[in-house]
């Protein structure tokens, strides 16, 4: 005990600390501490249990040694450290035992606790102070011994004794104990009756208090009885403070005191003094007050003689420890006895008459009370006054102060005082021989003038202005400010301003942040009450409207309007929406970026981020698809002849690579081709026949082997002429049909024709005709002059197809016709409605314009509820953005866009827009009275001022005012008694805009009338509490586990009762229908007061819990929360399913076993804990046992008086947490409201085995346990069981899964719930076959709603891998996020709620029917709902590998390597704290009456230090009063742990070699150097991001193997399939594959080939690929898939390896920052694929083409950082017997 009081008492003052390291020297650095304080206790006849305290600081064992005596046999035994005790089992009463205990850590060893125990009859307990080798003390007994004749003190002379005892903290309850037992033999030496000697007693400590007077006790007996009696006060260590308290109050004629009679003072104490002792002493010794000073292990010996009256020799006694004190009781009677003896003669032997007594003065009167400082005044005393002497002291303790002035003054003002303290003033009339006695009276100075009206106005998004009205006389006021957020006290900063300065403007803030500004007014030294205001940054601006034009097949500009004056730049991220590389671009101070070198035909999401100096903004996001690659352009002939002609063409774009033309005779030929480089644009066709009519056919191929649309045109060669030699003749002229005959310029109303003329030699004109495709119009014909070539065509129909012909007209007939066809563009509607700049009386649209030239645009907005008409405006064709503005705030609108055109207006584009809402929330009336009533509210962000309004509804009376906008509550004054009064709340901007009234209606109170008096009755009995209404909907299996140790007491207990009767009385419905309530008491063990289902209504509750007796014992918290666990939450004890199950603990001081590893188990397992603590309670422990967040969670009182303080909060919480609607559960570290459906579904790695058609296999990590729901498995539970409230209005799906090859193509249900008649009400459906996601739902209105999700990224689902899917529902839309990224939304009505008389069901398939329900198989390791639809914002995919980081991650379960039960050496002490605000006083309590002797117990185990107090706002550079010693601190918990470790260097490429067979496991071996591949093992996790390596030869891809059939389901814990064990290396090994096969498509896409079809055996969906070319030598295949996991082995033969290195030690945690890439890996070994199961062989693949070489693909990108590997640890084994468990 020694150690921990000295340890406790350096916390309170350097001197002492001083002192304390030399008496008690510490162990150096590297040195074993010695155990402490050494117990022994006698079990039985033949049984000893010796206990000690465990050292600090790190050590392995114990060493004891134990001598018997007689005898002499020495015994040595080894302890280990968790044991920390011994028993010996060959016990002898009969003897004395020594002890010699010490603590080793490695070759060294502590110095040694001794010990002795003498014979003590059974069931005693010694409990011996420690004794070190060199501490020249040696103690071996602490019981003072009353063999011995204690001395009688026999004079006959009377006394007046005043003990004043210390009763710090720094003397522990044990040592009190020896206090009385000195006391008692103090107070038996003397004769004390009424009329002989007279005792008192107080005690002191903080505050002194009187036990009992002089005249309190006529006895002996009834002293003794009072000592025995005497309460531990505790507190801090005030002495001068005490002396000057029993002066005035102890020795007066009103307490006992006499006149004449000898006045001792005897004053025990163990420290030094925290305040002046001098002048006290020094006042009561000029009494004429003998002092005895007695000074026990730390007190200063200087400060004794400093009180003692002399001689020192015989009135000042220090002992080294509390166990000698009896060795000074008979010392100390006689000199007191001697003392009486003499003063008494003294006294008797003065023969002068006494003097009259000096008056006092009198009327004390205080005035001008101020802050600082007041006025004494009073009547003077009667007599010849010198002076008067004016002595004050703050009511609370401290330093007494005084003022002299000349006996003719009768004021004074004491100034310098502090703020807010009660004063106590005495006056003293001083004579010339003598003083009076005092004048007393006291006053209270008042508050420091604070701040009011605190306003934080112009926020940005770095700054914010400060506004407060001045205090008067003030010196100046200092701002404290700090971000709202759990993070470094660094993170306050501090403003001081001069007193002139009322308004100052923050800089340096955080976007989009919270702050907390808070303001003192200074007066010197000391500063007001704070006043505190709460705003936000704005956050940093985005750029907005993002908008794509001159989208081409490779390019696309993209333009924005601008962020903010103050960005510096943009960044441009732009990625195909379904690939991984990502392309970034800094662009500086621009609105439009041209982004070129696309992929044509491509979908591209843009993300343009607004970049600051703080950092970056939320991105602006949009998607557009590139078109396709342009065909030539104007494809033409010329110089036609009868073997050739010539083709011209304009340039398609200026990336062609190549052109392919082809051409065949019209009458059936070969068809030839030419390819033509990319810059050429013409070409001569020869080796044609005469007269030949020819298709030309002519492709553009870009760069990136994409082709365009083919252009045709169609060229006859020349007719070949004739001579006759002697008549020459020639042929008819030919006739041409136009060339190139082209349609463009297509509008909603007309269409351009155009064509190439031929030789117009002989053309009289053209005779064009157009007629609709459909034939419906007449045909109607056009006549073109000969040197015309076009004509635009109107009026047509929109969206009409029309067939166009041109003929050549001759002047002897009709040349050849050609025929095109066209189609007129439809009434296209505006498209991509957006909503920006809402504001509370505008919004802005905007909208893309249709690709039709439009007349303008019809606007129509109306408000969706409430009145108001539909507005119209029209804007020109030019206008795409409208603001408008006059508008309803707070109100949404339906908006349309309609596109109005010549020939008609376009389809609406329509959408919402609603208003920000201007007005004030939780509006409510408080402090309600007659005349009088207050209303509060939520302010309004945005608001400058606040105009309130308050009307009486049945007279005329109105009271309106202004008020500032950080106003929250205003009181009206002058009200009528019994009215109602309307109050009304308005919002006001800086521009003047008024938002909406919000109001309350409230009555005040009637005027009173008397009660009519009433007979007398007899006390009613008590009656039942009114349940809370918060309580209403609580639902739970609520146990209450007390702590009935011995340091709770008979009183205590009491009061623990009747907060158990108030907190249980607070619940609504009591039984299986509401809450179940169990109470379990614990001390050594726990014992069941009542179970759950014990009590099914209120009133029989509560009688019980009036009935729980006191039990009594230590503290062991740890195994009685493993007793609720294991025997008041089971189903005998009542528990249900799907209730939530919560426990509250409460206690008072720190447990004396393990709580933190069955605490973590609870928490885990779902329970929902509370933790109250009380006294002496550990506050770390109480955050170790309560569930998380522990703001929620724990609760901290100093005493059991002030349960009071925290019952309405802790009766919230529990309501809250056992609301049966989103009961609050365990979830990624903390408590969230929601539905754990595994477990509510029977899915626990504990009870899976009683569920049929389920078999666990492992999950995303071999840690994670999965469960595979077989085809039989149709899981089912009652929904009243799972949400017997329904469903909330918001709420988050939560599921990880995959699918399986063997899940059927048909549509089921992952999770659905129906009706009683098995008709669905919600659920999620997955359709494998059509690849969509649906959610389903009935609405508010009942009727059934469905949203069905598709796309590439919902197509992610079905490809077999696991997937964390997440699906948001709330009032207005479902959000789909898959693996922590949304990829879609939609928008729905607010649902219904569901009936609870049906079923919930998972895997159900859709078309099942009846009683032939049937399941689809799939795997599922996590289901839960949680009732908010961010969750899925907040949850970090720590499941699955590619996205776990293990800086944001919580470890995995079971994992070895993170020790979070185990607790490090403590750390070093911290900075002392700035001195704090100082806190208003409390009221003072009256003492109390003595207690009823208890049993005297067994000595108690010490207990633990109390907590701090909360931490009041920071003090920073304000100087307050000085601050009370500091308790002791708890030892520190375990670090956090290290960063993560930067990648290492990659290693030296390998020989390649043979891939060998799979080696035995090896013993760990010396580091060896790289060695070659080996086959595949087990999967490993991933690691630090390596290099990639040139692609290996392709193996030989093998046919595919037929499904495999459904195995038994095995016993639990047995071998898994070998399907499970594919599913988990093709899961671990998916990434690897799909990129090495992403590179063979991509060398394979290069060469062109026909189409192939293949038929397989159907298997898991793969990624679609290209076809590959077929031929005598076939291509390589991918890489076979990975084989079995097995045991790991070192690498197979052959090739030389070197043996593995030996196990490092473990590496720092290392930064998680992404390392560079490696350097170029070697050649890969030749891939060796296992061959499948022979599969059905596939059709042979027509012979194509070879292709042209395409370029290497692009390197895939680096994998995310490694992780600890706890799979070395846990994991489920394949290929044993069984599945085990270690780590």
């Amino acid at each position: 005990m020694q150690v921990c009081v000295s340890v406790r008492a350096c916390l309170w003052g350097s001197l002492l600390c001083l002192a304390l390291v030399s008496v008690f020297p510490q162990p150096a650095q590297g040195q074993v501490s010695s155990p402490r304080r050494f117990r022994s206790k006698v079990l039985s006849q033949n049984k000893l249990h010796v206990s000690w305290k465990e050292p600090k600081g790190h050590f392995e064992s114990y060493n004891v040694m134990y001598t018997t005596q007689p005898g002499g046999e020495e015994t040595e035994v080894q302890v280990s450290k968790q044991e920390g005790k011994l028993i010996i089992s060959t016990f002898d009463p009969s003897k004395e035992y020594y002890f010699k205990i010490t603590a080793v850590s490695g070759a060294q060893e502590s110095k040694p606790l001794h010990g002795k125990h003498e014979a003590q009859r059974s069931g005693d307990e010694t409990v011996l102070p420690q004794r070190r080798e060199d501490s020249g003390v040696t103690n071996e007994n602490n019981e003072l011994s009353e063999a011995e004749e204690l001395f009688q003190c026999t004079t006959t002379a009377n006394a007046d004794i005043v003990i004043l005892v210390d009763g710090s903290w720094s003397i522990g309850r044990i040592n009190f104990r020896l206090v009385r037992m000195f006391l008692e033999n103090l107070v038996k030496a003397f004769a004390v009756e009424f009329d002989k000697t007279r005792i008192g007693l107080a005690q002191y400590s903080g505050d002194p208090r009187i036990e009992w007077h002089l005249n309190a006790h006529t006895t002996k007996a009834s002293v003794i009885d009072a000592v025995k009696n005497l309460p531990y006060k505790g507190g801090n260590t005030l002495t001068g403070l005490a002396l000057t308290y029993i002066m005035e109050n102890s020795f007066k004629p009103e307490s006992g005191s006499r006149a004449g009679v000898p006045k001792i003072g005897i004053l025990i104490t163990d420290g030094k003094s925290q305040d002046d002792v001098i002048p006290p002493a020094r006042s009561l010794k000029e009494a004429g007050i003998e002092l005895f000073a007695i000074g026990v292990k730390n007190a200063d010996e200087n400060e004794l003689k400093a009180i003692a009256s002399p001689p020192q020799e015989t009135h000042v006694y220090n002992v080294a420890d509390f166990s000698v004190m009896s060795d000074i009781v008979e010392g100390l009677t006689r000199t007191v006895c001697e003392r009486v003896e003499q003063l008494d003669k003294t006294l008797k032997g003065d023969t002068r008459p006494p003097s009259a007594p000096m008056a006092p003065p009198s009327d004390l009167v205080t005035s001008d009370i101020t802050a600082r400082s007041f006025q004494v005044t009073w009547t003077h005393a009667p007599g010849l006054v010198e002076k008067y002497r004016v002595v004050y002291y703050p009511a609370s303790g401290g330093q007494p102060e005084e003022k002299v002035v000349h006996g003719t003054e009768n004021t004074v003002m004491l100034n310098y005082l502090n703020s807010l303290t009660e004063y106590q003033v005495a006056v003293f009339a001083v004579y010339r021989s003598s003083a009076s006695e005092a004048l007393r009276g006291s006053a209270t100075t008042l508050a420091l003038p604070m701040v009011n009206f605190l306003e934080l106005f112009d926020m940005t998004h770095s700054t914010m202005r400060v506004r407060w009205k001045t205090a008067a006389g003030a010196s100046g006021y200092m701002i404290l400010y700090a971000p709202l957020t759990e993070g470094d006290t660094a993170d306050e900063k501090e403003v001081k301003v001069a007193d002139n300065v009322s308004e100052v403007e923050l800089e340096g803030l955080t976007p989009d942040t919270e702050y907390t500004v808070t303001v003192y007014a200074l007066y010197g030294e000391e500063a007001s009450d704070p006043i505190t205001n709460q705003e936000t940054t704005l956050p940093l601006t985005p750029a907005r409207n993002l908008r794509f034009s001159d989208v081409d097949h490779s390019s696309a500009r993209l333009t924005w309007d601008a962020a903010s004056r103050k960005v510096n730049g943009y960044r441009i991220m732009y990625v195909k929406t379904n690939g991984v590389q990502t392309n970034e671009v800094d662009v500086g101070r621009v609105t439009s970026w041209l982004l070129r070198n696309l992929t044509s035909l491509t979908e591209y999401t843009v993300a343009i981020f607004a970049v600051y100096d703080e950092g970056q903004a939320e991105p602006l996001t949009d998607s557009f698809t590139t078109k396709s690659v342009p065909e030539p352009l104007g494809l033409r002939s010329s110089d036609v002849s009868t073997e050739s002609f010539r083709v011209s063409w304009q340039h398609a774009a200026s990336d062609v690579v190549l052109y392919r033309l082809t051409w065949t005779a019209m009458k059936g030929g070969d068809t030839e081709e030419s390819l033509v480089n990319g810059n050429m644009n013409s070409y001569l066709i020869t080796g044609l026949r005469p007269s030949t009519e020819y298709e030309v056919t002519l492709e553009a191929v870009y760069r990136d082997e994409a082709e365009s649309d083919t252009v045709i045109l169609t060229e006859s060669t020349a007719e070949r002429t004739t001579t006759v030699a002697t008549t020459t003749s020639t042929t008819a002229a030919p006739r041409y049909g136009v060339r190139n005959l082209q349609i463009n310029e297509e509008t909603t109303f007309s269409m351009q024709v155009s064509w190439q003329m031929t030789d117009t030699r002989n053309i009289r004109h053209y005779r064009l005709t157009y007629v609709t495709s459909k034939g419906d119009r007449a045909e109607e014909t056009r006549t073109v002059p000969t040197g015309q070539s076009s004509l635009l065509l109107q009026p047509l129909l929109s969206d009409t197809e029309y067939r166009v012909t041109v003929t050549s007209v001759y002047h002897d007939g009709d040349g050849p016709s050609v025929t095109r066809v066209g189609r007129t563009l439809p009434l296209s509607a505006p498209r991509s409605l957006r909503v920006s700049e809402e504001w509370y009386n505008r919004f802005r649209i905007s909208w893309d314009v249709p690709p039709s030239p439009t007349m303008g645009y019809r606007v129509v907005y109306q408000p969706l509820s409430g009145p108001g008409p539909a507005l119209e405006t029209f804007v020109g064709e030019d206008v795409n953005t409208m603001l408008i503005v006059n508008l309803l705030s707070g109100t949404e609108y339906s908006v349309k866009v309609i596109a109005s055109y010549t020939t008609g207006s376009s389809e609406a584009l329509s959408g919402r827009a609603k208003t920000l809402y201007l007005g004030v929330t939780n509006l409510t009336p408080y402090q309600v009275r007659m005349t009088s009533m207050c209303a509060q509210w939520q302010p309004h962000r945005h608001a400058s001022s606040y105009k309130v309004v308050i009307e009486s509804l049945s007279s005329s009376q109105k009271q309106e005012t202004k008020l500032g906008g950080g106003t929250t509550r205003h009181c009206f004054n002058n009200l009528k008694a019994n009215n109602q009064y309307k109050i009304s709340v308005s919002s006001q901007l800086q521009d003047g805009t008024e938002g909406p009234a919000v109001t309350v209606i409230e009555k005040t109170l009637p005027v009173p009338t008397p009660a009519p008096t009433r007979p007398p009755t007899t006390t009613p009995l008590p009656t039942i509490p009114v349940a809370k209404e918060v309580c209403k909907a609580a639902k739970a299996d609520l146990v209450f586990l007390v702590d009935g140790s011995w340091s709770i007491g008979d009183e205590n207990f009491l009061k623990i009762i009747g907060f158990l009767y108030s907190t249980t009385g607070a619940l609504d419905r009591i039984g299986p229908d509401g809450t179940q309530v169990a109470i379990a008491q614990f001390s050594d063990d726990a014992r069941t007061e009542f179970k759950l289902n014990s009590y099914g209504n209120k009133e029989r509750l509560l009688d019980a819990i009036t009935r729980i007796s006191y039990k009594g014992g230590n503290t062991k918290t740890g195994r009685a929360i493993q007793h609720v666990k294991e025997n008041i939450f089971t189903v005998e004890g009542g528990v249900r399913r799907g209730i939530p199950k919560v426990l509250v603990v409460l206690t008072d001081g720190r447990s004396q076993d393990d709580v933190n590893k069955v605490s973590k188990e609870i928490q885990l397992e779902g329970y929902i804990v509370f933790a109250i603590g009380f006294a002496d309670a550990d506050y770390g422990e109480l955050v170790s046992i309560a569930s998380k967040p522990s703001e929620r969670h724990v609760f901290f009182v100093d005493d059991l008086d002030a349960f009071k303080k925290i019952e309405e909060k802790l009766v919230t919480f529990v309501c809250e947490a056992a609301s049966a609607t989103c009961p609050s559960v365990p979830m990624s570290g903390s408590t969230t409201p929601g539905f754990r459906m595994m477990e509510l579904f029977g899915l626990m790695e504990n009870r899976y085995g009683n569920v049929a058609g389920v078999s666990m296999v492992p999950g995303t990590f071999n840690t994670f346990p999965c469960f595979h729901l077989h085809s039989n498995a149709l899981l089912a539970q009652p929904t009243r069981y799972i949400h017997p409230e329904g469903l909330p209005s918001d709420y988050t799906i939560s599921l990880l899964f995959r699918l399986l090859p063997d899940t059927p193509q048909e549509p089921f249900a992952l999770w659905e719930i129906l009706n009683k008649d098995n008709e669905p009400l919600v659920g999620v459906i997955l359709d494998n076959g059509g690849k969509t996601l649906t959610f389903f739902n009935n609405d508010y209105r009942g009727e059934f709603q469905t949203v069905t999700f598709e796309g590439p990224d919902i197509k992610k689902l079905f490809y077999g891998s696991f997937h964390k899917l997440h699906i948001a529902i709330s009032k207005t839309s479902a959000r789909v996020i898959l693996d922590c990224k949304l990829v879609a939304e939609k928008t729905i009505s607010a649902a219904g709620n569901i009936t609870t008389d049906g079923l919930e069901v998972l895997g159900r398939m859709v078309r099942s029917r009846g009683n032939r329900d049937n399941s689809a198989p799939f795997q599922l390791q996590s289901f839960d709902i949680v009732c908010s639809t961010s969750w899925a914002g907040r949850d970090k995919c720590c499941e699955l590998p590619a996205l776990r980081k293990e800086v944001d991650c919580p470890a995995m379960p079971k994992a070895c390597t993170c020790t979070q039960d185990s607790k490090g050496p403590p750390g070093p002490a911290g900075p002392p704290g700035g001195p704090g605000i100082r806190g208003a006083r409390g009221d003072r309590g009256e003492p109390g009456p003595v207690g009823l002797v208890g049993p005297v117990g067994d000595t108690g185990v010490a207990g633990a230090q109390g907590p701090p107090g909360p931490q009041g706002p920071s003090g920073r550079t304000i100087i307050g009063p000085p601050g009370g010693p500091g308790q002791r601190g708890e030892k520190g918990e375990a670090g956090q742990p290290g960063t993560q470790g930067v990648p290492g260097s990659a290693g030296a490429p390998g020989r390649e070699g043979q891939a060998g067979p799979r080696g035995l496991p090896g013993k760990d071996g010396p580091p060896g150097r790289q060695g070659p591949s080996g086959t595949i093992g087990t999967p490993g996790a991933p690691g630090a991001p390596g290099s990639s390596g040139p692609p290996g030869k392709q193996g030989e891809l093998g046919p595919p193997g037929p499904a495999g059939g459904k195995g038994e389901r095995g016993e639990r814990g047995d071998l898994q399939s070998a399907a499970s064990v594919q599913a988990i290396a093709r899961q671990v090994c998916e990434q690897l594959i799909q990129s090495h096969m992403a590179r063979y498509n991509s060398i394979l896409n290069h060469v062109p080939s026909q189409p192939v079809s293949i038929r397989t055996v159907p298997g898991p969906p793969g990624e679609p690929g290209r076809q590959g070319s077929a031929g005598p030598q076939g291509e390589q295949g991918p890489p076979g898939r990975p084989g079995f996991p097995g045991t790991n082995g070192e690498n197979g033969q052959p090739g030389a390896r070197g043996l593995p290195g030996e196990k490092g030690e473990k590496g720092a945690q290392g930064v998680g920052v992404q390392g560079p890439r490696g350097p170029q890996g070697a050649p890969g070994a030749t891939g060796q694929g296992r061959t499948g199961t022979q599969g059905a062989p596939g059709r042979p693949g027509n012979p194509g083409t070879p292709g042209r070489p395409g370029v290497p693909g692009a390197v895939g990108l680096a994998g995310p950082p490694g992780y600890c590997d706890q799979n070395s640890c846990v994991g489920y084994n394949v290929g044993g017997q069984g599945h085990y468990k270690t780590g």
